[in-house]
């Protein structure tokens, strides 16, 4: 008996029949998926959150203020080593310091840990052609593998290159040396970053393109054209209210809290008032020369219409001491003004805002993972450290629980700080070198200890068990 089935159900058939047919089998290679955002990078050297957009009433930095009004600014965003090459081997490995290992300027992280992967080297490996204009990693201690194009030789073999003395007279007598180049700047490394950066993306525009752009300014010496310097009055420029013409321990803080010595201004010598002054504005006119390259490059994605499937994240490797407690630098330090960094995100069809919850350097490289939809770098139960800023993107202020780790080696011994939107805590050597405990609600400028008092116990022992967060795989950092 012949069975006679609608001509919907055999259709319905034949359709399902071809989907099997034309289905790969589960031992195919499936074809990659296309790559669902360009991602440029822009980070900036010892740049501490002096600018327009961060309610800096001084600094002129039209450029990066207009990136902020069209993203997100975290306003509560630390990095995770005070210093330039533990703080972007951790960003761009997804990695503390103290798994890295890496905490000077001398170490290279692949010759400790081959079985990482970077960020470029992950967009690298799923579709994107990755494209380096300036520092990105330390200079000279570059990923070189990891890019398609503006990868850096190293000139050293093994897992450090030979230091540098900070403390050399070069160094020194050069040390509160300020610059101011001709014309525009035009034969500066910024200025010739900026230039590449724009042919770059002029080159490959028809790509899905990861550009990772880095600004040496305002690093000292600082430099910038004449015309940057005139946008500041040095009578006008206010210095710090703990200001110290040295180095200088304040009152109830432990020794090791201020190095006795400045690594990068200053070196040797003390810092007048005028002279203090004369510097912060040099600074400030650098910070304004590093603005105006950011905008070259950003004009050039608007007008090869490139914005529209670009992510823009902007953000400082470190922050900076501009004579508050008498230092020049960055090194050594785990003071909020060491450790706060500017950090904007910008996201095609994304809303505008300023979140207020505290984020980590350590969070960008999840947080670019998941935006563009790339698979997780590592096999579980390996994982990135640090957590997507997704959420916070979508709305900026909603629940987040993630506090903000840092640390740092000091004459052998180890800091530990942590930072929450109200407390910052700091353990030197698991307190055998001191602690430090600052209220944020009432003391913003870090003046005041209250580690030592027994008020505040309960918040100390809080703040302890947080720092126990902090994974502990390779402290040898030497």
């Amino acid at each position: 008996m012949r069975v006679r089935l609608p001509l919907s159900y055999i259709c319905l058939l034949a359709l399902l029949g071809s989907s099997f047919i034309s289905a790969p089998l589960a031992n195919d290679t499936a074809p990659a998926a296309k790559p669902k955002y360009n991602v440029i990078v822009i980070a900036s050297d010892d740049l501490r959150p002096a600018l327009g957009c961060y309610d800096n009433p001084i600094v002129k930095t039209p450029n990066i203020d207009k990136l902020a009004s069209q993203g997100i600014r975290f306003d509560r965003a630390y990095t995770q080593y005070p210093l330039c090459n533990p703080s972007r081997t951790s960003l761009l490995t997804g990695r503390y310091p103290t798994q890295t290992g890496v905490m000077n300027n001398e170490l290279y992280f692949r010759a400790l840990h081959p079985e990482f992967v970077s960020l470029p080297q992950h967009f690298k490996a799923n579709g994107y052609v990755t494209l380096r204009s300036g520092k990105i990693f330390h200079g000279g201690i570059d990923d070189t593998d990891a890019w398609t194009v503006g990868g850096e030789a190293r000139n050293f073999t093994g897992a450090r290159r030979p230091p540098v003395n900070p403390d050399s007279a070069e160094r020194t007598a050069h040390s509160d040396r300020i610059v101011v180049l001709e014309g525009n700047g035009e034969t500066n490394g910024d200025y010739l970053m900026a230039t590449r950066a724009i042919e770059l993306l002029e080159q490959y525009k028809d790509q899905p393109f990861f550009l990772a752009i880095g600004s040496v300014k305002p690093h000292s010496p600082p430099e910038a054209p004449k015309k940057f310097f005139d946008l500041y009055d040095v009578e006008k420029i206010p210095l710090p209210p703990d200001f110290a013409t040295r180095p200088t321990v304040p009152p109830g803080f432990p020794e090791i809290s201020i190095a006795s010595r400045n690594t990068d201004l200053f070196i040797g010598r003390e810092a007048s008032p005028a002279a203090a002054r004369e510097m912060i504005r040099a600074y400030y006119a650098s910070v304004s020369f590093m603005d105006a390259q950011v905008g070259r490059v950003i004009d050039a994605l608007d007008r090869l219409k490139l914005r529209e499937n670009t992510i823009i994240m902007f953000w400082g490797d470190h922050g900076y001491h501009l004579g508050e407690k008498g230092r020049w630098s960055k090194a050594y330090s785990l003071f909020e003004v060491a450790t706060r960094v500017p950090l904007i995100v910008a996201i095609p069809g994304g809303k505008a805002g300023v979140s207020r919850r505290t984020v980590g350097l350590l969070d960008l490289y999840p947080t670019l993972v998941e935006l563009c939809g790339l698979p997780q770098p590592y096999k579980l139960p390996d994982k990135l450290e640090g957590h997507s800023l997704a959420s916070l993107l979508r709305r900026p202020n909603a629940a987040w629980d993630h506090p903000a780790f840092s640390v740092v080696l000091y004459q052998g011994k180890l800091g530990k700080s942590v930072r929450t939107e109200r407390w910052h805590y700091v353990w030197w050597e698991d307190g055998k070198a001191g602690e430090m405990l600052m209220d944020h609600s009432n003391d913003p400028l870090e003046l005041k200890n209250l580690a030592g008092d027994p008020a505040y116990s309960q918040i100390v022992k809080q703040m302890r068990q947080l720092l126990t967060q902090i994974p502990m795989t390779d402290v040898s950092g030497q």
